[in-house]
């Protein structure tokens, strides 16, 4: 499961770094682009932060933050390698760590990190994809680790 996790992570970088590229190339710095009317638009955002801006300039700080939560994913990642009972978890930590690691190329290469998806109908941070592997990734973890709390009940 490790070779498939891994070419995981390199998919979903590739993918992240590719939607990055291509909306710092069709639109305009600060522009938007509706997707679904009332529901998503693509705005172009530089966010040298975190979530809703904070922290912001403090690009060393993430840097820091970046490796040693790679560090720690990757101790895990490697703990759950080789058992089934805790693939989502694996799974997790997979999106997890490609979510890291697309941010964190950008705040490397051009000390902001690059935001597009824009959730209309909800007064909500633009996000990009990289943002919802981190999220995705908790998610899948936390129920992971939910039914493995129930496996244990139960025995």
């Amino acid at each position: 499961m490790l070779i498939v996790d891994t070419i995981l992570i390199i998919v979903l970088v590739v993918i992240d770094q590719f939607i990055k590229h291509a909306v710092v190339a069709n639109i305009a710095l600060g522009g938007q682009h509706v997707l679904i009317p009332g529901f998503l638009s693509l705005t172009h955002l530089r966010n040298d932060g975190a979530a809703w801006s904070i922290l912001q300039g403090q690009m060393w700080f993430f840097a820091v933050i970046a490796i040693a939560a790679l560090g720690i994913m990757g101790y895990f990642f490697w703990q759950y390698r080789s058992n089934r009972d805790h693939w989502l978890e694996e799974l997790g930590l997979a999106l997890m760590m490609a979510g890291t690691i697309g941010n964190f190329i950008d705040r490397l290469l051009q000390g902001y990190v690059v935001d597009m998806f824009q959730l209309d109908f909800i007064n909500f941070p633009i996000f990009n994809f990289a943002d919802s592997c981190l999220t995705l990734g908790v998610v899948a973890i936390a129920i992971g680790v939910f039914i493995a709390d129930r496996r244990e009940d139960q025995k």
